[in-house]
């Protein structure tokens, strides 16, 4: 199973936009990891987001670099704050490999429960993405990350 992590693109503040969707440049470096991800051989049947604005912008742009196209999900627990314990277990009860769309410091926070249980393993940036992967003995790896700023590029950097 691996699950791919993304925080959402760049976002208007609050005093522009109380909603808080997607700036240009969001939607920009959104579209561009999408592109890259229609360069992979990645599949997946689901797209979950938080349900914020921003949220679901990047799911609906990173959508249409998948194919076959998954569905797009609105999770519970996948907000700045919510404990990530509850995504955590989730996971241990599933198999299908999944695109997770959500914010910090959740992502942080899940990523770190997930693999060591360390804070600040992995910084994420706005239209990153990150993949981990568990084994058959239930443990997650990391196996790679790609900032935004390769997303116009062919290149992620293997880690496992």
């Amino acid at each position: 199973m691996r699950i791919y992590l993304v925080q959402h693109g760049k976002a208007k503040s609050k005093q522009e936009d109380p909603s808080r969707p997607l700036t240009a440049e969001g939607i920009q470096e959104s579209t561009q990891t999408s592109a890259l991800l229609s360069r992979t051989d990645l599949s997946v049947s689901r797209i979950l987001h938080s349900g914020k604005a921003r949220a679901q912008q990047t799911a609906d742009i990173l959508a249409l670099g998948i194919q076959p196209r998954p569905k797009i999900e609105t999770r519970e627990g996948l907000a700045p704050m919510d404990d990530p314990q509850q995504i955590a277990e989730t996971l241990a009860e599933s198999s299908d490999d999944v695109v997770m769309v959500g914010h910090l410091p959740h992502l942080e926070r899940l990523t770190s429960l997930l693999l060591t249980e360390e804070a600040d393993l992995v910084a994420f940036q706005n239209s990153g993405i990150v993949c981990l992967e568990r084994d058959r003995g239930n443990s997650w790896s990391l196996r790679w990350a790609i900032p935004p700023q390769l997303t116009g590029q062919t290149a992620a950097t293997q880690v496992a």
